[in-house]
């Protein structure tokens, strides 16, 4: 696969990683891509924030003959968003339902565990020398506006200030 197109337009990296990452969560998770990016219009934006889909869970088919059953939606969610997600499985189902097109769930296990991931802490800024603020002060007195100059004057002190 190339990265343009036939017109000869760049690719998008997201539609390059689909065509890797769907088949290994279909096998892995029994879940697509396009259900986990559509996420947050399935569940609605409140509770997407604090809530993803997991996987699916296929009852197991002893035979070929046997009568199709609705799978079960595992959702990871966040604690106190548990209780609103049990209040709106109905719902959920509905709409999870619609999106594949078929009754493929039937009921929903929600897992408690941590869904966004931790923000990584900012890194500490070093003092600027004498130097450095003398620099920085020249390079932002000419600007009129206040409100401007302050600003760079602090976008200005993060950038020395990553500098070893």
């Amino acid at each position: 696969m190339t990265g343009k197109r036939r017109d000869g337009n760049a690719v998008p990296v997201s539609d390059l990683a689909a065509h890797v990452i769907d088949p290994v969560l279909r096998k892995r998770a029994g879940i697509t891509i396009g259900l986990v990016q559509s996420w947050d219009e399935i569940a609605g934006e409140r509770l997407a924030q604090s809530t993803r889909p997991e996987k699916i869970a296929w009852p197991r088919r002893l035979s070929d003959d046997d009568p199709f059953e609705p799978a079960t939606l595992v959702i990871a969610c966040e604690g106190a968003a548990a209780l609103r997600l049990q209040h709106e499985t109905g719902e959920i189902i509905a709409r999870v339902n619609a999106f594949l097109g078929f009754a493929a769930i039937g009921r929903i296990r929600i897992v408690q565990k941590p869904v966004a991931p931790a923000p990584k802490p900012r890194p500490r800024m070093r003092p600027l020398s004498g130097q450095e603020t003398a620099r920085l002060d020249t390079l932002v007195e000419g600007i009129e506006d206040d409100g401007l100059r302050e600003a760079l004057a602090r976008l200005g002190r993060s950038v020395f200030g990553e500098k070893r």
